[in-house]
């Protein structure tokens, strides 16, 4: 059975603080463990590459075999049912053509002597990690390959662990591949975070690392931090749904459920505004619970994280909303675009009875890769910004330094910053 419990608006507080204290982000147990393996690649390259890959995976990695071959990529094609890669197609198109939209253009304005703007470009690489084990996520390939590749990137490259063979799930070359991916290598963990900081002979130092993976990959890319950049440390998946009761309970549960599948650390949520409602929910959940192949995962994550919050109306179910800042909100009431103004923190949300998560996850065009456990409070989903850097112009003509070399002077020598305030004063001595 389903142990979801139903809480009641005055166990908010105590709610908000089981949500947190579910990060999974402690990584104290693999710290020393990562940090050996970065220090050996920075040390001794593809050397220690190759060990870490017949250690952990089986495979007998060297020079010639890192790398993804064309023949490779061309036979998973093959063993790919074509109806889905013309879904993995659609769907790059949408993913596409949304982040299309969030690239912006060097910009530049004058007025008189003086010239201020903003230069973008895109970072010169990046790596993109991808999970091997069980796990076979194309939709991720797309998400994190294709807004570096709208943003101009040149190189994009991608790691995931192969079997002890050497293959790779041909889904994810095929997702790699139409993606835009200039490389693939065959190596996981955190030697491959290692490989894409410091470079090897084999695979070539990259400026930014994207991607989810294992405690020892999400600790490598903490410790990477500053040689390279990161996108994010992913957490535990969750989904909160605001149901007014104008939407089939049987959509609601299934909503809910989608996430608690994904790891008995998946926070779900279901908002109500009456206890009636609550209790059909429940039953709901719990009838749906026993259908699925991952049931145990299921039943786990909703016993530990799992709850249905009645509150007093719409208005504190959206505060609820923006305290918890869920990966995915979805309002399942009625005008829901409505209260659009009235959302501060979530990382995507969803609007209505027919725009369920799964449809973020893998269609729709919006990058799937969120902020979790709160951090939508002050972070925003993986978009082409990720992979541009700007730099600021700056220009004066001497009349316009002139009218105010003595302010920035003066603010120089209250920082105590003599050779700041003599650099511009210099320029207007007799």
């Amino acid at each position: 059975m389903a142990d979801i419990r139903i809480i009641s608006q005055s166990e908010i507080p105590e709610a908000l603080a089981l949500l947190r204290a579910r990060s999974g982000d402690d990584l104290s147990a693999v710290n020393q463990s990562v940090a050996d393996i970065l220090k050996d690649i920075q040390t001794n390259g593809d050397q220690a590459l190759f060990a870490y890959t017949k250690k952990f995976d089986g495979f007998d990695a060297d020079e010639a075999n890192l790398m993804v071959s064309q023949d490779e990529i061309k036979k998973a094609y093959q063993d790919t049912d074509p109806k889905l890669i013309d879904i993995i197609k659609k769907a790059a198109e949408n993913i596409k053509a949304f982040h299309q939209k969030q690239l912006r253009e060097t910009w530049t304005e004058k007025d008189g002597g003086i010239m201020l703007g903003q230069l973008f470009n895109p970072v010169a690489s990046c790596g993109v990690y991808v999970p091997g084990g069980k796990a076979v996520y194309p939709s991720s390939v797309l998400m994190n390959i294709i807004p570096a590749k709208v943003a101009g990137v040149e190189n994009i490259y991608m790691a995931t662990p192969p079997d002890s063979n050497g293959i790779i799930q041909p889904m994810i070359l095929v997702a790699s591949d139409i993606a835009g991916a200039d490389k693939i290598f065959k190596m996981g963990g955190a030697q491959a975070i290692g490989a894409f900081a410091y470079g090897t002979a084999s695979v070539s130092k990259v400026n930014k690392i994207t991607g989810p993976g294992n405690a020892y990959v999400a600790a490598a890319k903490k410790q990477v931090f500053g040689t390279v950049g990161i996108d994010m440390i992913a957490g535990p998946s969750e989904v909160l749904v605001i149901d007014d009761g104008s939407v089939n309970p049987r959509f609601i549960a299934a909503d809910v459920l989608s996430q608690a599948e994904h790891d008995e650390l998946a926070s779900c949520i279901a908002v109500v505004m009456n206890q009636q409602r609550a209790e059909v929910l429940q039953a709901e959940i719990t009838a749906q619970v026993n259908r699925l192949p991952k049931k145990e995962i299921a039943v786990n994550s909703l016993k530990n994280y799992g709850m249905i919050v009645v509150v007093d109306g719409l208005d504190e179910a959206i505060a609820f909303a923006n305290r918890v800042a869920p990966e995915h909100l979805e309002l399942c009431i009625e005008n829901a675009a409505s209260y659009l103004p009235k959302i501060r923190n979530a990382g995507a949300v969803f609007l209505g009875a027919y725009s369920p998560e799964p449809l973020g996850d893998y269609f729709a065009g919006p990058n799937h890769i969120l902020p979790t456990n709160g951090t939508a409070a002050f972070s925003s989903p993986l978009n082409v910004d990720d992979f541009m850097k700007k730099t600021s112009i700056i220009g004066y003509d001497e009349a316009s330094l002139r009218r105010c070399y003595q302010d920035i002077a003066a603010f120089a020598e209250a920082e105590e910053l003599d050779a700041h305030a003599r650099s511009v004063r210099i320029r207007f001595e007799e």
